[in-house]
């Protein structure tokens, strides 16, 4: 099971984000909408909160969304601030596994990023870079 999927608890010092609400739309599929999650996430994180992060009614949740989300979020807060104030609920376990691999592959990218940047000359040829 994802690490981040919990019952959500709500305190003071919580606040809950609505994928849905926040998007005015049941489809999260986009990358600027992904940005949009990382920009609401961001603002209770550096004002000291955890976030429960709702995807209840979230549909055909996709990786170039995911990935928006969390690459923002891993570059520009601690991996262990992120996962000890960001839970998610509402969420069923195929779109939590995919969260967990856009995570990894966001992880491994900012570990060694000219790893990834010599993969896509080699595949796809120096001018693409």
């Amino acid at each position: 099971m994802n690490r981040f999927i919990s019952s959500p608890t709500y305190n003071d010092n919580t606040i809950l984000i609505c994928v849905t609400d926040v998007l005015g739309d049941n489809y999260c599929i986009v990358c600027e909408d992904g940005k949009r999650i990382y920009e609401h996430i961001a603002k209770a994180l550096k004002a000291g909160k955890k976030v429960c992060l709702s995807f209840q009614g979230g549909e055909d949740i996709t990786s170039a969304f995911l990935a928006e989300a969390f690459s923002r979020l891993y570059t520009n807060f601690s991996e262990e601030q992120i996962e000890s104030n960001l839970s998610l609920t509402g969420i069923n376990a195929e779109d939590a596994a995919d969260i967990e691999c856009v995570i990894k592959d966001v992880k491994d990218y900012l570990h060694n990023p000219q790893k990834f940047k010599n993969a896509i000359a080699e595949f796809m040829g120096e001018d693409s870079l």
